[in-house]
């Protein structure tokens, strides 16, 4: 069975970027070992997979509701291994992604900003459900360095009868406002700095400039939503008891 050269060609020119980036990380001494090779070969391998269940998912349209499901479950299960030092980052991870992702899409369709049809739901899905898994282990992580920055200041006021809730708000309303400026500085730079993915999508997908932005601009505003509710969600759970941080053994 022969292979497209295409494919080929294509493969040895990831093969050459994803070397140059181990390359330039060894050389510069950042610590990451082969991570990189391992995460671009771990993507090439489940895009290669999503690829293939698309085309089955766009022929039976009933089957993209599995598809959410193990896209929010996968989301959900990376921030659990991401927020495991929170006292009950766990459960936390879950309720956040889970939050700010269905409020977010419900929003989007509920008000017709994008046409209610299965292409447009997974794509969309994806973009919002990947970043509030983002969201969650920003706020979640920032969280926690703030907690154990500040934890004579959270003691005080603990000593003082605040309740766990009121000792962390200033620490959880610092790391949403940590978690949200990149999202934001990249929002306010679209067009001028950068063209994001979804836009240079949608007119590779044969859709006219003006529809492009459109879709970006719900996209952006859908990121917005869902990373703001995720990490309000995340914080807020995190900060509810005064042992914020697992102490191991």
């Amino acid at each position: 069975m022969s292979v497209d050269p295409h494919y080929l060609w294509f493969g040895a020119g990831l093969l050459a970027m994803t070397g140059l980036t181990l390359g330039i990380g060894r050389w510069a001494r950042i610590g990451l070992g082969l991570f990189p090779f391992w995460a671009m070969l771990r993507a090439v391998v489940q895009l290669t997979a999503i690829a293939l269940l698309l085309r089955g998912i766009l022929a039976v349209p009933w089957t993209v509701a599995a598809f959410v499901v193990v896209m929010l479950s996968t989301a959900s299960w990376t921030a659990m291994g991401r927020l495991k030092d929170l006292w009950h980052g766990r459960r936390t991870a879950v309720l956040g992604v889970l939050s700010g992702a269905l409020v977010t899409l419900v929003v989007i369709f509920a008000l017709r900003l994008v046409d209610f049809q299965v292409r447009y739901l997974v794509a969309v899905a994806g973009i919002i459900i990947g970043n509030s898994m983002s969201a969650a282990t920003l706020a979640g992580r920032n969280f926690l360095r703030g907690a154990r920055a500040h934890s004579s200041e959270i003691e005080a006021w603990l000593s003082l009868g605040a309740t766990p809730a009121r000792a962390h708000e200033e620490i959880g309303r610092e790391a949403v406002r940590e978690s949200l400026l990149p999202n934001l500085d990249q929002t306010k730079s679209t067009g001028l700095v950068t063209l994001p993915g979804a836009f240079v999508g949608a007119l590779f997908g044969g859709a006219s400039p003006a529809e492009a932005a459109q879709f970006q601009l719900v996209v952006l505003a859908g990121i917005a939503l869902t990373m703001t509710i995720t990490g309000i969600v995340v914080t807020r759970l995190a900060g509810r008891t005064p042992y914020v941080v697992i102490e191991r053994a």
